[in-house]
């Protein structure tokens, strides 16, 4: 009999040290993963406002050290929309409280945005642009303009090509052109636009 109540006891005592560990054993990592993220959330929205949306959290990227105290760093990445529709990246580091199973402590750091692809160079299309066409086309208007009009030089070493809206190609220049025969030459500029898919003459513009 004596025996058997000494069994019994300690199989109680056993029962009960049990139930102690396990009421005092630190929660598990998800746990604490979840707690954090979410204060790294709430931290973000009071940082950001409404500039902060779909928060989400990339759960691969966690990292949840072995529990060896009451208190458990943890680190993970995540992104939120930002208000342009871009998605911003962020890391965050939080404190976890195994007794108490509060998060506390985030410290958020957000990611350089990736630089924008730069831009191609704008390349003309040279089979369509004849410089000679367009300064004939230049020539003409001068004439309507001053109809005794003498000699009108171009100078070939002022050209340069433009981009123009609609996908076209413009030229400009300078040139230089006696108003009435034997006057000082007067300089002038002058503009065309080609047409990309043809290379015609859309318009021509010329100042002096």
């Amino acid at each position: 009999m004596k025996t058997m109540l000494r069994f019994t006891g300690l199989a109680g005592l056993l029962f009960a040290s049990c139930t102690a560990a396990a009421a005092t054993a630190p929660l598990g990592g998800d746990t604490a993963a979840v707690a954090c993220e979410a204060a790294a959330a709430d931290t973000l929205r009071d940082m950001r406002g409404k500039a902060a949306h779909e928060v989400q959290f990339v759960a691969a990227k966690r990292v949840v050290p072995p529990t060896a105290g009451d208190n458990v760093t943890l680190a993970g990445q995540g992104q939120y929309r930002a208000r342009a529709g871009a998605a911003q990246a962020f890391n965050y580091t939080c404190s976890y409280d195994v007794q108490t199973g509060k998060a506390s402590g985030v410290v958020l750091r957000e990611n350089e945005a990736p630089a924008a692809a730069a831009e191609k160079p704008w390349e003309p299309d040279l089979t369509h642009v004849s410089p000679e066409a367009c300064e004939a086309a230049a020539a003409a208007a001068l004439k309507d303009q001053y109809p005794p009009a003498g000699a009108i030089r171009f100078q070939s070493d002022s050209r340069s090509l433009r981009r123009a809206s609609n996908a076209r190609t413009s030229l400009e220049g300078q040139g230089s052109l006696e108003r009435v025969v034997g006057m000082n030459p007067a300089p002038f500029t002058y503009r065309c636009v080609f047409e990309a898919s043809s290379g015609k003459v859309v318009s021509v513009q010329t100042r002096d």
